[in-house]
C-alpha cells in the first residue's frame, strides 16, 4: 500500500472508531526538539563517563545523587519544548469524543499541554517530584532546576527525588492498571513513535484484541508484522493530515 492509500485507511478507521487509544514513545517528542535516547544521535549513543543506563538507575541516583541531578538537569527536562502537531491531534481527538487515552512511554508533560485529559504516563513525569524524608510533593520543574545542586525539600531538609521510573524500578500498577484496561477495551489502536523495545511498556501491545492496530514510525519494528496498517514517517506529519469529523 503506498503512503497516500496508507492516510486514506487511517483516516477511514478513525471515522469509524469511537475507542481510540493511543501509545506512543520518543518519537511523539523529538518533533517538538526532546531527544530520543535510542536513535542514531540520541543520548546512548554519546559519549557520558558513564552509560545513560546507568545514570538514570535507581541505585546510581541514590548512591550519586550530585551526577545523576548533572545528567537529569541536563538532558532529561526540557522546560522549552512545546506540544506539536502529533500531541494537538490527539488532544483534537479525545475533545471530539474518539479517542479513550493516550498512553505515553514519555515524561516531559506535552500532551497535558496540548489539553489531553486522560493521558497514562507509563515512566512518570518530570513535572512531580517529592520529597523522599516527609513525602511532600513539588510540582513543575522549577524546584529541581533552580537547585545549584541536588535538591532538598525546604520543609524538611529531605532530598527531593523525581516522579519518573528509573531503572532498576517497576512501574505503577494504578496508571498500567488504567492503561491496560483501555488498550483492551479499544477498538484501535495506534502505536507511534515508539521502537517498542523497552519492557513492560511495549507488552501492553499485546492486551489489543481488535482488528485496527496501526504502527506510525520512522523505522521499521518487531511488532509490523502484527499490524493492520503500517505508515512510515513522523507521527506529527502523519496525524496532522487527519481530519476529525
Amino acid at each position: 500500500m503506498d503512503h497516500q492509500n496508507a492516510i486514506e485507511t487511517l483516516q477511514k478507521w478513525v471515522d469509524e472508531s469511537r475507542r481510540i487509544v493511543f501509545f506512543g514513545g520518543a518519537g511523539v517528542s523529538t518533533e517538538s526538539g526532546i531527544p530520543d535516547f535510542r536513535s542514531q544521535d540520541g543520548l546512548y549513543n554519546q559519549t557520558y563517563d558513564e552509560p545513560p543506563e546507568t545514570i538514570v538507575s535507581h541505585s546510581y541516583f541514590m548512591n550519586w545523587p550530585d551526577k545523576f541531578y548533572r545528567f537529569y538537569k541536563d538532558k532529561m527536562i526540557a522546560p522549552w519544548a512545546k506540544p506539536n502537531a502529533a500531541h494537538r491531534k490527539l488532544a483534537e481527538l479525545e475533545q471530539a469524543g474518539k479517542l479513550t487515552a493516550v498512553v505515553t512511554q514519555n515524561i516531559d508533560g506535552l500532551h497535558q499541554d496540548a489539553g489531553s485529559k486522560a493521558v497514562y504516563e507509563l515512566h512518570g513525569s518530570v513535572r512531580r517530584n517529592l520529597c523522599m524524608n516527609c513525602g511532600a510533593k513539588f510540582d513543575g520543574v522549577d524546584i529541581i532546576l533552580n537547585s545549584p545542586g541536588v535538591p532538598h525539600c525546604p520543609r524538611c531538609g529531605g532530598m527531593i527525588k523525581p516522579d519518573v521510573v528509573l531503572y532498576e524500578e517497576g512501574l505503577d500498577e494504578n496508571v498500567l492498571y488504567g492503561a491496560v484496561n483501555r488498550i483492551r477495551e479499544a477498538d484501535m489502536l495506534i502505536i507511534g513513535g515508539t521502537s517498542l523495545v523497552v519492557y513492560p511498556a511495549a507488552g501492553l501491545v499485546n492486551y489489543y484484541r481488535g482488528r485496527r492496530l496501526v504502527l506510525i514510525n520512522l523505522q521499521p519494528t518487531g511488532m509490523d508484522g502484527r499490524a493492520d496498517l503500517v505508515i512510515a514517517g513522523k507521527i506529527g506529519e502523519v496525524l496532522s493530515q487527519i481530519k476529525v469529523r
